[in-house]
């Protein structure tokens, strides 16, 4: 299974072959015949981030960290469990890796995106409080665009399609019995942290860098 075109910056001995500096994950997997011994959903399992000096930084896909990894940018500190493998070639696919080089993280760490506001908004319907996929929820501007709202962190919900459609073009006053579930905010580290704890909490690999 391909792995992506990332370059490699450390030189690696093989079975009696050396891969040099610049070649790419995906000609690593190809030449060593990796493959996933699971489900092919393992590549999309989170990946808790830690910056060098171990403070967690991040969540991201097992396909994005392996690549980090195999890059030279990050090592792994936990394992899933699962493995890529060859004859020749083993690979434990991470659970918590950390970069090699501390890197300054501002406080607004997340862009605006419909991505980042439904997980601020845990995936929930912030009228109604319903719990969906976020294929099944929109975003909903709580100041309508045609009255002067912005595209802003606050004013930007996630919202059901049946909230949306009952919110319509009007402001929260104007709608009897509907206000937010709580009042949106800018993507900040200590909402990112949070998000963090939620999806570790059962981990034990993970509690541990989490402050618990």
């Amino acid at each position: 299974m391909s792995l992506g075109k990332a370059g490699v910056h450390a030189r690696r001995q093989t079975a009696g072959k050396t891969q040099s500096a610049g070649q790419t994950a995906a000609e690593i997997c190809a030449e060593d015949g990796l493959r996933l011994v699971t489900r092919t959903h393992a590549m999309q399992t989170p990946v808790l981030v830690l910056n060098a000096s171990y403070e967690p930084i991040n969540i991201c896909g097992a396909r994005r960290a392996l690549v980090l990894v195999l890059k030279g940018v990050a090592r792994t500190e936990e394992e899933q469990g699962t493995e890529l493998h060859s004859a020749r070639v083993r690979m434990a696919m991470p659970s918590v890796i950390r970069l090699l080089e501390y890197r300054r993280i501002p406080h607004q760490t997340r862009a605006l995106s419909r991505k980042n506001i439904l997980l601020r908004d845990r995936n929930t319907c912030q009228y109604c409080g319903v719990v969906l996929p976020s294929a099944e929820l929109t975003l909903d501007h709580v100041v309508p665009r045609s009255r002067g709202g912005l595209s802003t962190w606050e004013n930007l919900v996630a919202a059901c399609h049946s909230c949306n459609r009952r919110k319509g073009n009007h402001l929260l006053p104007e709608i009897d019995h509907m206000k937010l579930l709580r009042e949106p905010r800018p993507f900040t580290l200590h909402t990112s942290r949070h998000i963090m704890r939620m999806i570790g909490h059962s981990d034990q690999k993970w509690r541990k860098y989490l402050y618990y």
